[in-house]
């Protein structure tokens, strides 16, 4: 016996803008979830990003423990969270761009193979090009607050006079030398999140695939520190650009890699280009761990409201 199923001529399938995922989600919910985990893994991370910036940019301050002593004394707590502001309104659009490039991309570059390295590191590439490019504004302003005395009053007064005074290039004039960083820092990232998330599924006796929040947090920490201290050259070739001239920094012939690579190993040695790699890996072990987990929560919450639904 065969049915014959008729449908009234106004019944149409429903068409999105942004059509469902491999996991079943739509791209408006994975840019929520990206914007959710990037501000969670920022405001928790913000002191220690500020105590980074002072050892960064002041002479003198060589270790986390002499920074945060300074900013204690000097300032107090609130000291360590000036500029926070400026992070929570360009964290949350920047990491919904960020997470959302990245599925969009991974899911075209996968080709069928959603375990493929070379597509996840590409992904990765592709989210942080366009993530930089959302956060970069927000990040010279909080930078500048997070300075010991900055003269601005405010993330509006920060970002008023920089327009004012500087022009509004100043707000992406380190853009480029972030992405050069950033870009092979995020494709070793996002290859090392999913190989060890599919390593520690894969080897779990007893599992049913499942992702709990412990492969969350390994895999996001194992991920942030290698590919922190796998990256920490270009880091150091980044400070001394940006720091060059300033506080007893020196000032360099040519802006070229190469040349700031030569500078720093006949300065300091080949050990000179690993310099501040153990508080770097620190910084973005919890971070990732932190941003990866919040990420996969709200994805996970998003598919039992989709499942409910239907």
């Amino acid at each position: 016996m065969t049915t014959t199923v008729t449908h009234s001529p106004d019944c149409r399938p429903e068409i999105s803008v942004f059509p469902p995922t491999r996991d079943g989600l739509s791209f408006w919910q994975f840019m929520i979830a990206g914007s959710i985990a990037g501000s969670v893994e920022h405001m928790a991370m913000f002191p220690v990003d500020t105590l980074k910036t002072r050892i960064q940019a002041l002479a003198g301050s060589s270790t986390l423990r002499q920074a945060l002593a300074s900013i204690l004394k000097s300032e107090g707590p609130a000291g360590l969270y000036r500029g926070i502001g400026a992070m929570g309104l360009g964290a949350g659009p920047a990491h919904a761009v960020y997470f959302s490039v990245y599925e969009f991309c991974k899911q075209r570059f996968s080709i069928g193979n959603p375990n493929n390295p070379l597509a996840h590191a590409i992904s990765g590439v592709c989210a942080t090009v366009a993530s930089d490019a959302a956060l970069t504004p927000m990040d010279v302003v909080k930078q500048r607050l997070q300075l010991k005395s900055s003269p601005y009053k405010g993330v509006r007064d920060c970002a008023r006079r920089i327009l004012v005074e500087e022009g509004i290039g100043a707000f992406y004039t380190s853009y480029w030398t972030t992405v050069l960083m950033n870009a092979p820092y995020t494709a070793a990232h996002f290859a090392i999140y999913e190989a060890v998330k599919r390593g520690l599924k894969e080897g779990s006796p007893g599992s049913d695939g499942g992702e709990g929040l412990v492969v969350h947090v390994t895999a996001g920490a194992a991920a942030g520190s290698l590919a922190a201290g796998l990256t920490t050259p270009l880091d150091v070739v980044k400070t001394r650009l940006q720091c060059q001239g300033v506080c007893g920094c020196d000032r360099l012939s040519s802006s070229s890699i190469t040349n700031v690579v030569r500078h720093v190993v006949k300065k300091d040695g080949k050990s000179g280009l690993m310099r501040g790699w153990i508080p770097r890996m620190l910084f973005h072990a919890p971070a990732a761990a932190i941003a990866w987990s919040t990420y996969e929560a709200s994805k996970t919450l998003f598919q039992h409201l989709h499942n409910d639904n239907n």
